[in-house]
């Protein structure tokens, strides 16, 4: 049973402090809010328990089973007195704390901790409803619980849970947590620290998965399907639909809601859904969006687990629609749905056990092992005729439309773990949650490739303008590469670069050979691969054009079984003398002769076409093209590009991944404090402020505590105080004027440097002074000579945090040569971020030069990076300059923003995505 014990009120072991109750009992952050998926898929939603939920609570107590209330209380307790239920449900939100979970206006399960005296350690318990058992709600509100005791300065748990009850103490023991046992007469005292392990992220992250997934599951294997707005009219999009259901032929049944007809498309039709005498797992939405409300409550009241709102008329519309659209996502999640759209096409399984068309597409591809998501509803259409036309088969595929709640990050999720899908493609507008998506895409990538299009990178439709925020360039660019995403730039791309995944195998290193009947045609595509990186393991291999299949066969043979050889393209015009599928089957017969262990990747120019053309195609039982088919493109570029691309993946893929590392002498809490002072104002006039500048003194604090110095300094307004603060620090010493502008013009002379005497000291005050007009300047002692760079943290209100790095200099300024790592950063995303510049020869030995220790700006990269994690709060950093030498690399001066935090990090307890982010 999900029960963990505490005692009534009349006998509780946690002190309250007096001050506690005094506290206002609704007041609490709201982000400790969420919407979660459960285990099974569904959704519930949390959110602290107010004085309002006594009615709940109570019809909460009376649907507990006798033996449930007896490991919640250790004891008969069957009814809550007056006393209890005012203690349970008036809190503090900081010292008392409690979650309920909510399933409609139902509570299914409530968690809370109470603290312990005066001490950082509070008691917790929850109890979870009997019909709810085993959907993995105790994990969750324990996540939960945890994260807000970790917020109110708490560090450690303890529980009270019966020996006997050993559903609840596995929650405990499979959190990730060490957690201490003693047991007394049959009561098991539990005690552990709550601070996130590296076994309790795991955990969490492995179940956010395994639930996430299994949402999309059920939204992909409905074993019933309800068209809501079925129609007998062809132009209606009811029609089409149920159209397309039917000649799919879906598995399961389905049934029309038309409360006009009793039959449509001789189907027999209800009026409602709920007058469906049967379940119904999938309702597809195809009424106007007025209607909606009247719809929801009855899938509701049905118990319907995903919605597909085809519907447009929402966010896309603007303010008005957008606030209907949150309204219809945050009712589905609270009642335990899921919903794709609105303004979608579909969804669509392949699958010959499911065969579900709930699209308006009347075309589909074949059966193959190909994942796609797509938001765009419009172009889903074009998109399925194009994969259709080339052979290329799918698995599954998603138009999300407005993606108001199913968004690319579930399906991520769900391809991750299913059997049937080898290659995922996307068609993105925009991100909901782009720092997951970064987790999910590199965890997905190294057993799977993606391949996306992030269209809106020059212009952006005024629809979807008012449904997200402009993501910068460099942002999705760092995101993808860092992530082992292959980046294309169009649609056709994406199809060709599919085909070759889809088909054959990856490349081991970047050697390829060209084979044809054609020099120049060999030519063009020499070129092509040398301008994409690619190596040549020969001179292009020409059979002439009078030479048979066989020899051309021959050929290929030979190529593909030399060790210098890592892939091969085959470049081909049919002579006139022999039909040119001959010399296609040729091609196929030897392609399929290869060892599947070292079968090596083939791309081809073949008979003009794009595609996998019938003669290079090896079919699987149901007619598909198979691995080992040959894709043909119609043209050599093409078909190098396609090979390029792939071949930086595999090399992505097999490169050291790196770990997730925390610099070591870093203080979280102390840096939380400063920015604290420096945030005094609260979370609500917060979210509406400007980012402001922090000042220079707790600049210095704030990054002292994250093991980043600043070379010490003195703020001086008198030539005295100037000698002073250089006596102080110790000679030499750089002065230098307080006006920025100043200090990054060298033409303007800001900077006076190598001042070593009191005299040298004077002299140059007085030059500043005269130039700048201004007496306070800055005296800061001498850093070992190097190169100048620069460091930023940059966070992107769509996107999330940049770690940026480039060498200093109007020429890098100009260039924009700057490299760009999302943040959490492995050991080897620090090490490739300050290698990448193209300046970066310099801080290497270029022309003889002593290189720099990277090591040590690798060092201040990984502990911005950390800061960035933990603080939310500091929207922009800016370490520049930073003196990079063989003696190490030292921060001069530094700059840092702090506003409300402009994303919902990638962190925290489980949750989906907010419905106020877009």
């Amino acid at each position: 049973m999900d029960s963990v014990g505490e005692q009534p009120a009349a006998t509780a072991s946690a002190a309250t402090p007096p001050e506690a109750d005094a506290r206002d009992p609704y007041d609490y952050p709201r982000r400790w809010e969420a919407d979660v998926v459960l285990s099974d898929g569904g959704t519930v939603h949390l959110r602290p328990i107010t004085p309002d939920d006594k009615d709940a609570i109570l019809a909460f107590h009376g649907r507990l089973s006798d033996r449930t209330r007896y490991f919640r209380y250790f004891g008969p307790y069957p009814r809550m007195p007056r006393r209890d239920l005012e203690r349970f449900t008036n809190v503090d939100h900081h010292d008392r704390v409690a979650f309920v979970a909510m399933l409609g206006d139902d509570i299914v399960s409530v968690g809370r901790y109470e603290r312990l005296g005066e001490s950082n350690q509070a008691e917790v318990a929850f109890v979870v409803e009997d019909a709810h058992q085993g959907r993995g709600l105790g994990s969750i509100l324990l996540e939960h619980l945890a994260a807000a005791a970790r917020e109110r300065g708490l560090s450690s748990f303890v529980a009270e849970v019966l020996a006997e009850n050993a559903q609840m103490v596995r929650v405990f023991r499979e959190a990730g947590y060490q957690v201490s046992r003693e047991i007394e007469e049959g009561v098991l005292h539990l005690e552990f620290a709550i601070d996130p392990t590296e076994e309790s992220l795991a955990v969490a992250r492995s179940r956010e998965q395994a639930a996430e997934a299994r949402s999309v599951h059920n939204l992909l294997h409905p074993r019933s399907v309800a068209v809501i707005g079925a129609s007998t009219d062809p132009t209606k999009l009811g029609y089409a639909v149920l159209t397309n259901l039917l000649t799919a032929d879906f598995a399961g049944p389905v049934y029309p809601v038309n409360p006009e007809h009793v039959a449509v498309r001789g189907v027999r039709a209800y009026p409602s859904v709920v007058d469906i005498p049967d379940p119904v797992d999938l309702a597809v939405v195809a009424v106007p969006a007025a209607s909606m409300d009247d719809v929801l409550d009855g899938c509701l009241e049905k118990g319907v687990k995903t919605l597909i709102v085809l519907t447009a008329g929402f966010g896309e519309t603007g303010p008005h629609g957008l606030h209907a659209e949150r309204r219809l996502a945050g009712e589905a999640r609270a009642h335990g749905m899921r919903v794709v759209g609105p303004n979608a096409l579909g969804v669509v399984n392949t699958s010959s056990a499911v065969r579900l068309n709930a699209t308006l597409a009347p075309q589909l591809p074949m059966h193959g092992r190909t994942g796609f998501f797509c938001q765009s509803g419009a172009l889903g259409t074009a998109i399925l005729a194009d994969a259709a036309s080339r052979g290329l088969g799918l698995s599954t595929f998603v138009s999300a439309g407005n993606r108001a709640d199913v968004s690319g990050n579930d399906l991520l999720q769900y391809w991750e773990t299913d059997p049937c899908t080898d290659v995922v493609l996307l068609y993105l507008e925009s991100f909901g949650n782009p720092r997951k998506f970064a987790r999910l895409a590199r965890r997905l990538g190294r057993s799977k490739p993606i391949v996306a299009v992030k269209s809106g990178r020059h212009a952006v439709t005024p629809a979807l303008a008012a449904t997200s925020v402009s993501v910068d360039e460099s942002s999705v660019q760092a995101l993808f590469e860092q992530a082992g995403v292959i980046r294309v730039e169009s649609l056709a791309q994406l199809f060709d670069t599919a085909m070759l995944l889809a088909h054959q195998p990856l490349p081991a290193g970047q050697r390829i050979a060209i084979v044809g009947n054609s020099t120049a045609i060999a030519l063009l595509a020499s070129d092509t691969a040398l301008a994409q990186g690619l190596e040549l393991a020969c001179d292009p291999i020409d059979v002439g054009s009078q030479a048979g299949p066989e020899e051309f066969a021959s050929a290929v043979r030979e190529a593909l079984t030399s060790t210098d050889v890592d892939s091969l393209v085959a470049v081909f015009v049919p002579p006139l003398a022999v039909p040119g599928t001959a010399y296609a089957r040729a091609l196929r017969e030897v392609v399929a002769g290869q060892e599947p262990a070292s079968a090596k990747p083939i791309v081809s120019t073949f008979l003009a076409a794009e595609g996998i053309p019938s003669e290079l195609a090896i079919r699987d039982d149901s007619g598909a093209p198979a691995k080992g088919s040959v894709p043909s493109y119609p043209s050599p570029e093409r078909a190098v590009l396609a090979l390029a691309r792939v071949t930086r993946y595999a090399s992505w893929r097999c490169a050291e991944q790196g770990s997730i590392v925390r610099p070591s002498g870093t203080h979280p809490e102390r840096a939380h404090e400063i920015l604290r002072a420096d945030l005094s104002i609260s979370d609500s006039e917060r979210s509406e402020a400007e980012p402001t500048r922090m000042p220079d003194e707790n600049v210095v604090r704030l990054l002292d505590s994250y093991g980043i110095p600043v070379v010490g300094f003195r703020v001086v307004s008198g030539v005295d105080e100037a000698v002073a603060a250089a006596e102080e620090l110790g000679y030499p010493v750089a002065l230098k004027s307080s006006d920025e502008r100043m200090r990054n013009r060298p033409d303007l002379l800001g900077v006076r440097l190598d001042l070593s005497s009191t005299e040298t000291v004077r002299t140059a005050f007085d030059a500043l002074v005269d130039v700048s007009g201004s007496n306070v300047m800055f005296v800061q002692r001498m850093a070992p000579r190097g190169v100048s760079c620069v460091v930023g943290l940059q966070d992107d209100p769509s996107f999330g945090s940049l770690v940026s790095f480039g060498l200093a200099g109007v020429v890098s300024d100009l260039l924009g040569d700057r490299a760009y790592r999302a943040v959490p950063l492995t050991d080897v995303d620090a090490a490739s971020l300050v290698r990448e510049p193209k300046a970066a020869p310099l801080l290497t030995g270029y022309r003889g030069d002593e290189p720099v220790d990277l090591g040590g700006l690798q060092d201040i990269v990984l502990r911005l990076a950390a800061l960035a994690e933990d603080q939310p709060e500091v929207r922009s950093v800016a370490l520049e300059p930073v003196l990079a030498s063989p003696e190490g690399a030292f921060v001069l001066s530094a700059r840092v923003g702090l506003g409300a935090p402009p994303s919902r990090p990638d962190t925290g307890p489980r949750r989906l995505r907010s419905l106020d982010l877009q």
